[in-house]
């Protein structure tokens, strides 16, 4: 039979934006041989969820049979029956009785009046034995879509069927709309009891405001400002159908919704959520208006704004399902967003405006009233535009950034152009409100627009600031920028302090120059006290002392200490940029973990407060960092996930973020996820031009490839950070902490001076800034270089002695990761095992921690020393007994005959790896190839 999916085979399920579980249950019903019943809502997206999965199961059955009911043609018996059997009625016809065939072609071909009540048995068994023969032939796929407008008589016929189709290979791939929640939705249960036994029900939830803003941007609606992809979301509920419309609207419309004003519905969705307003009183209707306009309406707030029977009429629309109770208290919930924001752009303007004024009175908030005043007001007023300023200053206090950067474009809008201060000025105040709220791309919008226009220098500069600020750790694509706000700031020592702030974040960014951005910081800094800008002057110290403590700066106390000096700018002393953040970093490279974690803990609960998005970011990232440190994996795992979330939805510190999470999936969560996170924040980082983290990702990068096994992976990746540090002008090791992981993998993969020479170039610095951990770590590291080269006494006493400095400084990962190096040592040397040496003790503390994927290697170790090690002979032969010991276990591998795969399982290292210790194999022993090494080891000639 042809295949009717042949064309939706080719989709892309990975396409169908926000289903991956769906997806996953999906598709593994599907393979195990049962049948699936997705469904959800009008508009959520089943029908697409369908057919993409329908096309890449038609591919493994013979026979594809599908139907797609319509509500208009529900009421024709045996519709959806003709769809599902028509074209094949002539291939099944022969194998069925006479009596079922001549009651289904009836029934299909409409020529006779076969019905259920008089040919029901007949027709039941008709249906169930054509779904027979057909299988006899191969697997068959029944795809029906819609199932909620079936027709009852093909209903009945193929739950009949269905639920006695037992092993046969007949697969039932279905969708059907249900609203509520499937404990209470009795079509729901209908459809599920007609289904075959075995069926699994995937409902389809609403996205999320990520995945809507990824369906908008696969769908061409790309560019929009994350509050318009936030209002998108809100307003749809995340239902794709409905996003997809709104921002389709949006494309279509002229100019985009003034501040404070809901998005435009197109007429589609205004007619698919309205149907039932008809149904309402005039004056029910005017009371759902101003529901509408409000932000959490009450019925107390409806009389109010005059509305006196809002209770008999709100009661009215919930009859109607319109309106759905609200759990959390007398709020007037519209049982759909869409329903309140399709009801307001149907209402004419002069009654939006009448149910704004009217709200402007009766509203209780303060910020609340000045936005339905500014709603209800047109043209200019500088009464009304004072009003909207104050209720910014007050929702920014508040912690609540986006409001404020709303209301402020509001008061701009309503300000004078000759006001004071000037429209401009108050869009200016916006644009830094957007930045705070972490919206970006809208505070870019803003800036530039002021820019077409504004001729003040003071205008001027603080724009350019407000684009280099929306620019991130891009920094480098806003280059252009800085000449010209510096002639913008001539000799104004005010402006020149805000250029040379962030010509220090280009300094660092950009060129990866610490001591420059140090010296840009320090003028700035200057700069900025000379003119009284406390708030410019303590960013500028926040920055320097950063830049000193990366460095190993002796003067890096000093500077954090003037920093943190009074006068403080509120804002600035929780800012992710500030002083306290710099504090912060210190505190955790002193190995001051318990302190580190009180402050970062304060910092980010005040930066919560406030609304301060990108700095709530960061601070999730710096508490997982500090509990990574600590050996708290399982919750650094999950506070890095909570930060990479966040960054991916707002848009910022993603490159961070991902680097954060690929060290926390490393240390207790998936070593591929790692793997594959820690490429993406190399990725990013080097897109950026982000000379900064650049560095950090790849030692992210080179100790998720340590835990993978893959220690020549490993070396590449951090011998570029070595590089990077050291034209950077970085000397403290405990600003990235690679130092160790490198000499380990150098270890590994049988190089161990240059470990060596890792180890001590480290320890000369860490010694200098007392970096107790650091020094802890390396002397770990010594001891494996140490037991490479045989000094198996001083290389058990030295990690002892590791272990024990790791664990008074309250690093327990590191701690644990001694431990274990003590006990693959001791295993090396069979005999009496120390309790503290031995894997059991490794696994106490991996197990303490949540190391799982450290967990897993101890196990592996302790399954490879029950099984025995690799057979090497009791004496090398002269010509091997140059080579490091994992060149002469892989070596005597090779030997046997094993190949590489095999080695690499047998020893727990990566396939490369092993490739890369046969090629220092060749080298040191001056062949070519493996027969050429067996040759040798025999004692035979290679030529």
């Amino acid at each position: 039979m042809p295949r009717d999916f042949a064309e939706a085979a080719g989709c892309r399920s990975d396409l169908v934006i926000g289903r991956e579980d769906s997806f996953g249950a999906a598709r593994e019903q599907l393979a195990r041989g049962g049948s699936v019943l997705l469904h959800g809502p009008a508009g959520i997206g089943k029908s697409t969820v369908l057919r993409t999965l329908a096309g890449e199961y038609a591919r493994t059955a013979r026979t594809v049979l599908r139907c797609s009911a319509t509500e208009s043609e529900s009421h024709l018996p045996f519709l959806a029956l003709a769809d599902l059997l028509g074209l094949v009625l002539d291939e099944v016809s022969h194998a069925l009785p006479a009596a079922q065939r001549t009651a289904l072609e009836s029934a299909l071909t409409g020529r006779g009046e076969s019905t259920l009540q008089r040919d029901g048995l007949a027709l039941r068994l008709a249906v169930l034995s054509a779904l027979r023969a057909l299988a006899a032939d191969g697997p068959v796929l029944v795809v029906a879509d819609d199932l909620q407008w079936l027709d009852p008589a093909s209903a009945e016929l193929l739950g009949f069927a269905a639920r006695r189709l037992g092993e046969t290979p007949v697969r039932l791939l279905c969708a059907v709309r249900t609203e509520g929640p499937e404990t209470d939705d009795a079509e729901y249960d209908r459809h599920l009891r007609a289904s075959p036994p075995d069926t699994r029900a995937v409902r389809l939830g609403p996205l999320t405001r990520a995945q809507v803003s990824a369906l908008l941007d696969e769908r061409g609606y790309s560019g929009l400002h994350r509050s318009t992809v936030r209002d998108i979301h809100r307003t749809s509920g995340g239902n794709p159908l409905f996003a997809l419309e709104l921002g389709r609207a949006l494309a279509e419309s002229p100019a985009a919704p003034r501040p404070g004003e809901p998005l435009p519905v197109p007429t589609s969705l205004r007619a698919l959520v309205l149907s039932r307003l008809e149904m309402l009183s005039d004056e029910a209707r005017r009371t759902l208006l101003v529901a509408s306009a409000g932000a959490r309406p009450t019925p107390a707030l409806l009389r109010a704004a005059g509305r006196e029977n809002a209770e008999a009429e709100t009661a009215q629309a919930a009859a109607l399902g319109l309106l759905a109770p609200d759990p959390e208290g007398p709020t007037v919930r519209f049982a759909h967003p869409l329903i309140s924001a399709a009801l307001y752009a149907e209402a004419p303007a002069p009654e939006r405006r009448a149910a704004h004024a009217a709200l402007s009175t009766a509203a209780f908030d303060p910020i609340e009233r000045a936005r339905h005043l500014a709603l209800a007001t047109t043209g200019t007023d500088p009464r009304v535009a004072a009003r909207l300023a104050e209720a910014a200053a007050l929702a920014r206090d508040r912690g609540a950034p986006s409001v404020a950067a709303s209301l402020g474009l509001l008061a701009a809008r309503h300000t004078p152009a000759d006001g004071a201060p000037g429209p401009d000025e108050r869009r200016l105040a916006a644009a830094e409100d957007a930045i705070t709220a972490g919206e970006p791309d809208l505070a870019r919008d803003i800036a530039r627009e002021v820019l077409t226009r504004a001729a003040a220098p003071g205008e001027r500069v603080r724009a350019w600031m407000v684009v280099i600020e929306a620019a991130g750790q891009a920094i480098g694509e806003v280059d252009a920028v800085f000449p010209q706000a510096l002639a913008d700031a001539g000799d104004d020592p005010r402006l020149l302090a805000l250029v040379h702030y962030q010509l220090a974040w280009r300094s660092l960014v950009v060129q990866g120059d610490f001591a420059q951005g140090r010296e840009e910081a320090a003028h700035a800094a200057r700069l900025a006290a000379r003119a009284g800008d406390r708030r410019t002057e303590l960013l500028a110290l926040a920055f320097q002392a950063q830049s000193e403590t990366l460095m190993g700066h002796p003067g890096a106390p000093a500077t954090i200490q003037r920093a943190l000096q009074e006068p403080q700018d509120p804002r600035v002393a929780c800012h992710h940029n500030g002083a306290g953040s710099s504090r912060f970093r210190w505190l955790v490279m002193s190995d001051r973990l318990a302190e580190a974690r009180t402050t970062v803990t304060a910092l980010l609960r005040e930066v919560r407060r406030r609304g301060m998005a990108e700095s709530e970011v960061h601070y999730l990232r710096f508490l997982a960092e500090t509990e990574l440190h600590s050996g708290h994996c399982g919750r650094a795992l999950e506070l890095s996930r909570e930060s990479l979330t966040l960054a991916r939805d707002a848009g910022i510190g993603e490159g961070a973020g991902v680097m954060q999470a690929a060290l926390a999936e490393a240390a207790g969560g998936d070593p591929d996820r790692a793997l594959e996170l820690a490429r993406e924040a190399v990725r990013r980082t080097e897109e950026d031009g982000d000379a900064v983290y650049l560095s950090r990702a790849l030692a992210a990068l080179g100790h998720a490839q340590l835990v993978a096994g893959d220690a020549a992976a490993a070396v590449r990746a951090l011998r570029r950070v070595r590089e990077l540090e050291a034209g950077a002008g970085i000397t403290d090791p405990a600003r990235g902490r690679w130092q160790g992981d490198l000499a380990e993998a150098l270890v590994r993969t049988g190089e161990p001076a240059e470990a060596l020479y890792v180890i001590e170039a480290a320890r000369a610095h860490a010694l200098r800034l007392g970096r107790g951990s650091v020094l802890a770590v390396l002397d770990r590291s010594e001891a494996l270089v140490r037991a490479a080269r045989g000094e198996h006494r001083a290389a058990v006493t030295r990690l002892a002695s590791a272990r024990e400095r790791l664990a008074g400084l309250g690093f327990g990962l590191e701690e644990a990761r001694a431990a274990f190096a003590l006990a693959e040592l001791h295993a090396e040397r069979p005999g009496r095992v120390p309790e503290s040496a031995s894997y059991d003790e490794a696994a106490r503390l991996f197990r303490r921690c949540r190391a799982l994927p450290w967990l897993r290697r101890v196990e592996a170790a302790v399954a490879a020393r029950a099984a025995g090690p690799p057979p090497v002979p009791s004496a090398e032969p002269d010509g091997l007994a140059g080579l490091a010991p994992m060149e002469r276990q892989v070596a005597a591998l090779v030997r046997e005959g094993a190949t590489n795969r095999e080695i690499a399982a047998r020893l727990f290292v990566s396939v490369k790896t092993v490739e890369a210790t046969l090629t220092r194999v060749y080298r040191k022993l001056g062949i070519r190839s493996r027969v050429d090494l067996v040759r040798l080891a025999a004692g035979r000639r290679t030529d």
